[in-house]
C-alpha cells in the first residue's frame, strides 16, 4: 500500500478542526438559556477586545494573559467564569488560525501530526502530574530561560553569532527533542503556561524557519481548545455576551494578523519573533501566584 499523500493528511487535519468548530457552534447554541433573559449581542468593546487579543494572539503574543487583563480591569466577567468565558470564546478564533496556517505554510506534514499528537498527550497524561507541581517556579524557571534565548536569538539576528532558520523539517535526534520538549510543553499548558515563546525558541534552536512554528502552535491549541471547551459548554461555565463578543471580533483580528504574518520577509519575522519570546518571558516572571 503506498503511504498516504501529504495533502491527505492535511485536509484531514483541516476536515477535523472544522467538525469540531462546527460541533462547538452547535453545543454553544443548544447550551443557551433562552428563558433567562441574559444579554446575547456583544457591546462594542467586547468585539474591540476580541479583535485585538487575537490579533496579538496571531502574531505569537497569545491571548490568555491580554484578554484577562482586559476582563478584570473592566469587571466584565465574575473570576470563577473567566476561563470558561475565555476559552469558549477564543477557541473559534484559535480554530481559524489553525485552518490559516496548516493550508498556506509549507511544513513538513508528518512533523505537524506528530507535534500535534505530543502536545495533546502531554496535556492530558501531564494534566495529573503538573497540576500538583509548584507553578511559580515553573513560571520563573521558563522566563529566565526565555530571557537568555532571546539575547543569543538577538545576538544571532546581528550577526555575531551562525544561526538556522530555512529548515521546513526534521529528522533523527533533533526530531526527537522537538517531540519530548514538545510533551512537556503540553503538559505545562495544564498550568496556564502559554508554549508560543518556547515553541518560537524550540524551532528556531533547531534551524526551522520561523513560519514553521505557527501551525505547530496553532494546530497543538485548536485540537486542544476545541476538545476542552466543549467541557465549559456542558458545564454552562461560560459568560455568554462577553465570549460572543471574543469570537465575532476575533476572527477578523486573525485574518488581518495572518496575511501580516504571511507576508514578512523573514528577517523582519525573526525580530518579531525576538519580541514575542521577551513578552512571554516578562509575562511569566511576572505572573502572579495564584
Amino acid at each position: 500500500m503506498s503511504p498516504t499523500p501529504a495533502l491527505d493528511i492535511r485536509f484531514l487535519l483541516l476536515a477535523s478542526i472544522a467538525a469540531l468548530s462546527t460541533l462547538l457552534v452547535w453545543r454553544w447554541w443548544k447550551s443557551i438559556d433562552r428563558s433567562s433573559g441574559e444579554r446575547l449581542w456583544p457591546t462594542p468593546v467586547q468585539i474591540l477586545i476580541g479583535f485585538v487579543v487575537n490579533f496579538f494572539d496571531t502574531l505569537g503574543i497569545g491571548s490568555l494573559a491580554t484578554t484577562t487583563t482586559a476582563f478584570k480591569a473592566l469587571r466584565m466577567v465574575p473570576d470563577e467564569r473567566l476561563p470558561g468565558t475565555m476559552i469558549v470564546g477564543l477557541t473559534l478564533s484559535v480554530a481559524t488560525q489553525a485552518l490559516i496556517f496548516i493550508s498556506k505554510i509549507q511544513i513538513d506534514i508528518t512533523l505537524l501530526v506528530l507535534m500535534i499528537a505530543t502536545a495533546l498527550v502531554g496535556g492530558w497524561l501531564g494534566a495529573g502530574v503538573v497540576s500538583r507541581l509548584p507553578r511559580r517556579p515553573i513560571q520563573v524557571g521558563m522566563g529566565v530561560a526565555l530571557l537568555m534565548a532571546a539575547l543569543f536569538m538577538t545576538i544571532a539576528q546581528l550577526n555575531k553569532m551562525p544561526v538556522g532558520g530555512t529548515a521546513l523539517s526534521l529528522n533523527g535526534g533533533p526530531l526527537f527533542l522537538a517531540l519530548g520538549v514538545n510533551f512537556v510543553l503540553g503538559a505545562l499548558i495544564m498550568l496556564g503556561i502559554g508554549n508560543y515563546g518556547p515553541t518560537f525558541v524550540l524551532l528556531s534552536t533547531l534551524g526551522m524557519d520561523p513560519r514553521a512554528a505557527f501551525p505547530i502552535m496553532m494546530g497543538s491549541g485548536a485540537f486542544a481548545a476545541l476538545l476542552g471547551c466543549l467541557e465549559f459548554i456542558k458545564r454552562r461555565n461560560q459568560v455568554n455576551q462577553p465570549a460572543i463578543g471574543l469570537a465575532i471580533g476575533g476572527i477578523p483580528g486573525v485574518l488581518v494578523a495572518a496575511l501580516l504574518v504571511t507576508s514578512l520577509p523573514i528577517d523582519l519575522l525573526r525580530w518579531l519573533v525576538i519580541v514575542v519570546v521577551v513578552y512571554a518571558a516578562f509575562s511569566m516572571l511576572r505572573a502572579k501566584r495564584p
